[in-house]
């Protein structure tokens, strides 16, 4: 698990935060920084293994007290409510209240089945990589509105390739990154009214290993390290 830099920031006491995909990389960076400053945190990833083991590296740097999990599919509606239940529980004078208890909600979740060319993805490979990268988000956040907190912070994760996609050899999924984008910005407007706020995170690369096809070999992490101002990666922690 990357290291995270140390904080005196306390700014998430008695804020619940649902983090999806946050069993390694960003995900479980963005989990841990939350933890340090405070908040109550729900991780969130389809297996239970991993599920289990993040919580266990968690609750050993000191965060037991404050962290869950649960093991959903978030690209599915019976996932998302999975997810959402999951939130109620862990806070539950609050979801008995009948209020609203979710006051982050940061989602993570991504797919890229296929690498290469735009032209030569399989129709199954384009469905699932819309569906997974911009549909699921909108299915998400449309559920949690009934319970998201006046004031609540809602961040999609997107990625550099939406703004340069010509660069990407993973040329779907950045395709689907620049859709992400328009849909915070969509999702911005239409939940100001209830005093939510929504942004959008486009990281740079970052050496995960959902990154692999980025970085994979010597030569690909070079020219990706060569396309930044600092010549290096970024890591999960600065995300």
């Amino acid at each position: 698990m990357t290291s995270q830099p140390t904080t005196s920031c306390r700014r998430f006491v008695g804020k619940v935060a649902l983090v999806t995909a946050s069993t390694a990389g960003i995900g479980l960076a963005t989990a841990e920084r939350l933890l340090q400053e405070g908040a109550t945190v729900i991780i969130c990833s389809r297996s239970q293994a991993n599920v289990d083991a993040a919580l266990a590296s968690l609750r050993s740097r000191g965060h037991a007290a404050a962290v869950s999990g649960v093991a959903a599919n978030i690209n599915t509606p019976t996932g998302v409510d999975t997810a959402l239940a999951a939130v109620a529980a862990a806070v539950p004078d609050r979801a008995r209240a009948g209020g609203p208890f979710l006051d982050v909600l940061v989602s993570n979740a991504a797919a890229n089945p296929v690498a290469g060319p735009a032209l030569a993805a399989p129709d199954s490979a384009v469905a699932k990589v819309l569906d997974a990268n911009i549909a699921a988000h909108l299915r998400l956040v449309r559920a949690a509105v009934p319970v998201l907190t006046k004031g609540a912070a809602v961040v999609l994760v997107a990625s550099i390739t939406a703004f340069r996609p010509e660069l990407a050899p993973i040329s779907l999924y950045a395709v689907s990154k620049t859709g992400l984008v328009a849909l915070s910005r969509v999702l911005a407007t239409e939940l100001a009214p209830r005093g939510v706020r929504v942004n959008c995170v486009a990281p740079g690369t970052v050496a995960t290993k959902f990154a692999s096809a980025l970085v994979g070999s010597e030569s690909a992490r070079e020219e990706a390290e060569g396309r930044t101002l600092l010549g290096r990666l970024g890591s999960a922690a600065e995300i």
